[in-house]
């Protein structure tokens, strides 16, 4: 067992863990953040998207113990005093959502993109999208559920409004 300390959706979570147990493991079963979902555990679909010290990173890939003295944000975490994120928001106005399964690790995914381009065109955010795969809606309205949330977050509103 090896001992890790890891701030998650700004709450520091100290355990000891396994250190061959996947951090999304360690997200799901250790601290019950269901949002971050399991998909192919190879990386190719993203439905495990989180941020870590500020990068988009596919949990399925890293070991809870590479979390050691990181930051994390989950979907559970961008929401804030009961007011949706611009992107939770966004999908839901914009039905960027099917069975939803995708939709936490697209919604971090898209977050990511935001942070680095505000203002992304159709190709830029399909590009920037295109780690995270949909078997439902056939991505026209994440686009324009990406593209809302971007004029939201330009316009001001940066903690969505829900």
């Amino acid at each position: 067992m090896t001992h890790i300390s890891v701030e998650v959706n700004g709450k520091t979570y100290e355990r000891d863990v396994d250190p061959r147990l996947l951090l999304v493991h360690f997200l799901r079963e250790e601290l019950e953040l269901t949002g971050t979902n399991i998909g192919c555990e190879t990386s190719l679909c993203g439905a495990c998207t989180i941020h870590m010290d500020g990068k988009t990173v596919k949990s399925c890939t890293q070991l809870a113990v590479q979390a050691d003295g990181s930051s994390i944000t989950t979907i559970e975490g961008l929401s804030t005093d009961g007011k949706l994120h611009p992107l939770q928001e966004a999908f839901w106005e914009k039905h960027g959502l099917q069975c939803g399964y995708c939709t936490p690790g697209m919604i971090m995914a898209a977050c990511g993109l935001l942070e680095d381009n505000p203002d992304p065109s159709e190709q830029q955010i399909r590009h920037g999208l295109k780690g995270n795969l949909c078997r439902c809606t056939g991505y026209h309205n994440i686009v324009k559920a990406v593209q809302y949330a971007a004029e939201l977050m330009r316009a001001g509103n940066p903690e969505g409004g829900k």
